[in-house]
């Protein structure tokens, strides 16, 4: 432990490194722009170590999937011919991860242009070799004559390292949930179930966009919302706005409007939604199971869970009700405070849970003065991204530096990245940060090459990060929302720690193809220091004189507002996640008697709302995180165990950090998560941590 004076000491020189951020911001803004003017007379350099393609030809796009296909093809007709008592690792698992790690760069240099092209022939161009790629994936997936291979390697047991076995369980797990252990009668039967669960999701989620319902107010029922809003709503014949039952309408109304018949009603109708999605949803549930079943579970929540960090549905069960159970000593008193505050604006009326985002929104404001346009004033985005890249090198010891290399728009910035202490050049990053015409429109990373080290031969990580940030506006810099601060960390956490620090032998293990519910831990952890005065202000100056940081008040007044009023809106997510949990572990539930029963059990007798139907309109239950709802909570709960544990009291800890970079980020999915976390906390992980914080967030 240090003693108080070093950690004086260390504070000291972060101030003074503050500074030093700032001209390094105007360093790296020269930098590149000399670059940008000297590249538009030669040709951008190659860069080494990196297999990605950058600028291909449509024509050059689909050649490329082609080969990538026909060679795969090669190497798993040669895996497949190995004799059964021959099989070694060499034969076998050795020529998959060789293959995966080489053609995994190539994969993506075919499919990531459909994201960033400027040219519509190149992004249809790669989407058309997308699916070519994903139709060969899913024949190897289902090669009995490839999984009989590795099977007998497996059974023989002959590990040259737990990351072999790992992998290698990996491979035949993945065969075997294809129904490769099953006869050929039951394997049809599998695909004809998927098949059917595939259509039934796609018809529930084309229902939802396919909505068009909209209800129509005049202006005297819509005080509260700001002339830009209602600039942007359409007007009916009879002069009254238009508001669709989409979410940009429906999310402003519910937080902004100071009239509660116009926020029920719409809460009412957002929540009646596509009634016919009910016996979709149960089809698709009753289909799951049997699916599931098929496979050797007992439900589909165990299918889904079974290979994740919880593991089964009951920790998942005991997870959520122990932390909802934490939340209710705070959630009543939010509850009865938010009550009050509705007596006195509009009388005597029940508090309703379409009230819930109206009076958060209006105690929070009393309680912090906070102005949001002021504060965007404070993050001009060059000065963020400088920012970021000294809290990653103070905490993690990594170096960034421009790339002089091929871009796809001159916009777009090329970056490496060393080890602070003994230069080794650990990988390579693109961000493409500002809108344009084309671009894929929602913030993402893309893995472009995965960390791997096979045969004592290491390919570095290469990735992407997009984002959709304004360059300029009215000639002024680019600004960043607070919220864009906070997502910019959460997924440059992703990026430029997470993706770079990882060292697992293989590249399945590697970059972001990490368990679900661990995926999410070390960005959740990152968001943190948005909320530290000390890392505010290093990431913050005024956009008029940009040595000025953001104000000490301010930076209070943002981490109160982060922890304040969060129990009540935590405990309405967690009946989502109990509601997706039970109706994938029991048959023939009454969905809409197990929901009015959930609400009122979690909410703290807060009934749904009358004739509303949120099995209908809940898509996390029909696509992507069916079964698995819980994960962003828990990815939450375990990364404030690990802030709270190491960094709450010194954010900028380097021991800390470079502890947290060896022990979590390094191995990556090399290891099982609660291994690695238990391994870094020094005990289990706990929720403790959590459920004290929120103890206090009233």
């Amino acid at each position: 432990m240090e003693n108080d004076g070093k950690k004086r000491e260390r504070r000291n020189m972060i101030a003074l490194t503050g500074a030093a951020a700032l001209l390094a911001a105007a360093a790296v803004n020269f930098a590149v722009s000399a670059v940008n003017a000297h590249l538009k007379n030669r040709k951008r350099k190659v860069v080494p170590g990196s297999n990605v393609r950058i600028n291909l030809s449509a024509t050059e796009i689909l050649k490329l999937a082609d080969h990538i296909i026909a060679r795969s093809k090669e190497v798993h007709d040669a895996v497949a011919s190995v004799p059964l008592d021959k099989v070694t690792y060499s034969n076998t698992i050795l020529t998959l991860a060789e293959l995966e790690a080489q053609q995994f760069p190539l994969i993506q240099s075919c499919t990531f242009p459909k994201l960033v092209a400027a040219s519509e022939d190149i992004r249809k161009a790669s989407a058309e070799a997308e699916r070519r790629i994903d139709d060969h994936v899913s024949t190897c997936s289902k090669r009995e004559d490839v999984y009989l291979v590795i099977k007998a390697f497996t059974t023989r047991g002959d590990w040259t390292s737990s990351e072999v076995k790992r992998f290698a369980q990996h491979l035949v797990q993945e065969f075997e949930r294809n129904g490769l252990n099953l006869t050929s009668t039951k394997r049809k039967e599998l695909q004809r179930l998927r098949a059917q669960i595939d259509e039934l999701s796609m018809r529930y989620i084309q229902n939802l966009n396919d909505d068009s319902t909209f209800l129509l107010f005049h202006d005297t029922e819509l005080v509260g919302l700001p002339p830009e809003f209602l600039k942007i709503l359409d007007k009916a014949e009879n002069g009254k706005y238009k508001v669709v039952l989409k979410s940009h309408h429906v999310s402003p109304i519910l937080e902004l409007c100071k009239v509660g018949s116009t926020r029920k009603s719409v809460a009412v109708a957002y929540g009646k939604r596509c009634e016919v999605n009910l016996s979709v949803l149960e089809k698709m549930i009753q289909l799951r199971h049997k699916l599931a079943r098929l496979l050797g579970y007992l439900n589909f929540a165990e299918y889904a869970i079974g290979r994740r960090m919880a593991n089964s549905s009951t920790k998942v069960f005991e997870f959520l009700e122990k932390i909802s159970a934490s939340l209710n000593e705070s959630a009543i008193k939010e509850l009865s405070l938010l009550k009050e505050l509705k007596i006195k604006e509009e009388g005597e009326c029940p508090f309703g849970i379409e009230d819930l985002p109206y009076y958060v929104k209006r105690i929070k404001e009393k309680q912090f003065d906070l102005d949001f346009g002021v504060v965007k004033q404070y993050f001009p985005v060059s000065l963020v991204i400088s920012g970021i890249f000294k809290i990653c090198q103070d905490l993690f010891g990594l170096r960034f530096e421009v790339v002089d290399a091929e871009v796809w728009y001159q916009d777009v910035k090329h970056f490496s990245v060393f080890d602070l202490s003994s230069g080794e050049l650990m990988g390579y990053f693109y961000l493409d940060m500002y809108t344009r015409e084309g671009k894929y429109g929602h913030t993402c990373v893309v893995a472009l090459q995965n960390g791997s080290c096979i045969n004592n031969i290491r390919q570095i990580p290469v990735a992407l990060l997009i984002c959709q940030l304004q360059k300029e506006v009215n000639g002024h810099p680019g600004m960043l929302s607070f919220s864009e601060v906070v997502n910019l960390f959460h997924e440059f956490g992703h990026v430029g720690v997470q993706h770079i620090c990882n060292r697992a032998s293989f590249a399945r293990f590697s970059g972001l193809r990490l368990d679900p519910d661990f995926v999410e831990i070390p960005s959740l952890l990152l968001e943190n220091w948005c909320y530290e005065n000390s890392s505010l202000k290093l990431i913050s100056g005024f956009h008029q004189d940009i040595t000025k940081p953001i104000e000490d008040e301010i930076c209070k007044s943002l981490k109160g507002w982060r922890c304040s009023f969060s129990a009540l809106k935590l405990k309405q997510e967690i009946v989502y996640c109990l509601f997706d949990q039970i109706i994938h572990s029991n048959e023939d539930v009454d969905m809409i008697g197990l929901f009015r029963h959930l609400h009122s059990k979690i909410m703290l007798g807060l009934p749904i709302l009358d004739g509303t139907n949120p099995a209908s309109c809940f898509p996390q239950t029909a696509i992507g995180y069916e079964a698995t709802c819980y994960s962003r909570i828990w990815s939450e709960v375990f990364a404030a165990d690990i802030f709270a544990t190491k960094f709450h009291d010194d954010i900028f800890n380097q021991n800390a950090g470079m502890h947290f970079r060896n022990k979590v980020l390094t191995p990556g999915g090399a290891k099982h998560p609660l291994e690695i976390l238990s391994d870094f906390l020094g005990r289990e992980p706990s929720i403790q941590t959590f459920i004290d914080a929120k103890a206090h967030s009233v």
